[in-house]
């Protein structure tokens, strides 16, 4: 097993663990949806796909399209 040629402090190494807990992903809600979804993720609402309040893909006019 290695060991370190100096000590590390318990500060340091307590930082080190404690500074990348898990936390609960942070929920936004859409404006003009009223559809809650995760801050930087597009959603799917009745067929269409939003990012930020404007439509990315309508599914409906895909499929009438094709």
């Amino acid at each position: 097993m290695a060991h370190p040629k100096r000590k590390i402090s318990k500060t340091r190494r307590d930082k080190r663990r404690t500074h990348y807990k898990a936390t609960a992903p942070t929920i936004a809600k859409d404006s003009a949806t009223g559809e809650m979804h995760l801050y930087h993720r597009a959603h799917w609402h009745e067929g269409k796909l939003y990012y930020r309040g404007q439509v990315l893909i309508d599914k409906v006019e895909e499929e009438t399209a094709a």
